[in-house]
């Protein structure tokens, strides 16, 4: 099959399954420790920038991001496991799925958005050593996490406006 060619019968369905689940996974944990309904420590006692989408977009755009994140990850782990840069780049995915789900245990969990905005710092320039990387072993998996690094890139500075706003969580 020549480069850049699609089919269904060249899609490994399991891998692929097995890779969106997994992207899910970081989500799910992290929602164990998110509350941000009525009455809750986000909702009542922290003020928020005024750029802060409603509430209503966050799971819409999630649910979005990890889709194409468990695609990317298909792609990386199609690729041949025995070059490096396949092997690196996975681990890469793997670290930035794991601060993820970190940043909501921080942020969230332990009520502390300084742990949150230093967790969400690594895990943008992970998300960007991904893009890097991967745009001369397979342009897809870039373009797939360009949208997820514009949408951490808005969370960051949300969390950033977060500590600013509320110097008395220091």
């Amino acid at each position: 099959m020549a480069k850049g060619n699609f089919s269904i019968s060249s899609v490994n369905i399991p891998l692929l399954a097995g890779s969106v689940i997994l992207s899910y996974l970081a989500g799910f944990i992290g929602s164990l420790f998110t509350e941000t309904g009525t009455g809750s420590w986000y909702q009542t006692v922290l003020v928020k920038p005024w750029f802060t989408p409603p509430g209503i977009v966050f799971p819409v755009v999630w649910n979005i991001l990890y889709l194409l994140m468990g695609i990317s990850l298909y792609l990386l782990l199609s690729g041949n496991l025995a070059d490096r840069r396949v092997r690196i780049l996975t681990g890469v995915f793997g670290i930035q799925l794991v601060l993820n789900a970190l940043w909501s245990i921080l942020f969230f969990g332990l009520k502390s958005p300084v742990s949150g905005l230093i967790c969400i710092i690594i895990l943008w320039s992970a998300i960007l050593y991904l893009i890097v990387y991967s745009w001369n072993f397979n342009r897809k998996v870039s373009y797939l996490l360009i949208p997820y690094i514009v949408w951490v890139t808005i969370a960051t500075a949300i969390n950033a406006a977060v500590v600013i706003l509320n110097p008395g969580l220091l």
